[in-house]
């Protein structure tokens, strides 16, 4: 068993492969199949827009509101957790990933983010939380692409603590891009990695190389999102579509994590803080590479 302390969170990880062996540990982690009246009863798709509440932005622009033509629409959500908080519908097809979605649409979707960040801003909502659940087992209700958008007042703790005493994203890209082998891919000015302590199996951070503070102003946002596409698309090759969570963190040095819900998180983890891995990063990084 190796013990790994993650450099952004300081959370302690135990990579420890023999866990894979346990009984169970490999069943049911996947996307659930799609089911037979899933397209005809989704609110989500294009021609249904009645199903939603009356939508806050769409691309492209020009259109009536809340009437088919859109590519990308917002809706406040409907069951919110949050005092503001939104639905970016990712495509008016009826995908359930974004590994399906073409590059031009995750173009859409990055454009559709930033707006709605300048919007919060606007507002008094100087942070835009962002993330994407795919799958039942991640946490998603219903299973056409979208991502949550969540106003907030204050910067979210987790992503706080990772500025903390310096730039720990630049140290950490710093040091994988030095080790590589735990990189997968670099394009663009932007890496994608299987990180040193990752908590679960094939959790990835895309990053820019460089420094950059805000991502919602970066012309590389469209980009980290591909990749994360990629990624999913290339684990879905080794072992099916998995459920997964993602994020931007648009701290001192914006990012990605991707993190495919392979694992349950159980007593150990959420009580402790201690997460076990049962697949080393170098073995999936060398993994998603050979896809």
């Amino acid at each position: 068993m190796d013990f790994r302390v993650d450099p952004l969170s300081g959370r302690l990880v135990a990579v420890a492969p023999a866990r894979a062996k346990r009984p169970g540990a490999e069943g049911g982690f996947q996307l659930d199949p799609e089911t037979r009246d899933e397209r005809e009863k989704c609110p989500f798709c294009e021609g249904r827009e009645d199903q939603t509440p009356p939508e806050s932005f769409a691309l492209p622009a020009g259109r009536d509101p809340d009437t088919p033509g859109w590519k990308v629409r917002v809706v406040p959500n409907k069951y919110p957790a949050f005092e503001r908080q939104e639905v970016v519908v990712h495509a008016p097809e009826h995908v359930r990933s974004l590994a399906e979605l073409d590059a031009g649409q995750v173009e859409l979707v990055a454009q559709a983010w930033r707006a709605r960040a300048a919007a919060a801003r606007a507002e008094g909502f100087p942070h835009l939380f962002v993330c994407v659940n795919e799958g039942k087992l991640a946490g998603s209700s219903l299973p056409h692409s979208h991502s949550q958008l969540v106003w907030l007042h204050d910067e979210p703790p987790v992503q706080a603590g990772e500025h903390d005493g310096g730039c720990r994203v630049c140290a950490l890209l710093e040091r994988e891009r030095a080790e590589g082998t735990r990189v997968v891919t670099e394009t663009n000015g932007l890496v994608l990695l299987c990180p040193y302590a990752g908590r679960a199996p094939y959790e990835c951070l895309i990053a820019p190389v460089e420094h950059e503070g805000d991502g919602f102003e970066s012309d590389g946002l469209a980009g980290a999102l591909a990749l994360a596409a990629d990624a999913l698309r290339r684990l879905g090759e080794l072992r099916g579509p998995p459920p997964a969570n993602l994020w931007l963190h648009n701290g001192d040095h914006w990012h990605v994590e991707l993190l495919p819900r392979l694992s349950v998180f159980a007593g150990v983890e959420l009580g402790s803080g201690h997460y076990v891995n049962s697949l080393a990063p170098e073995q999936a990084a060398e993994n998603l590479r050979g896809v």
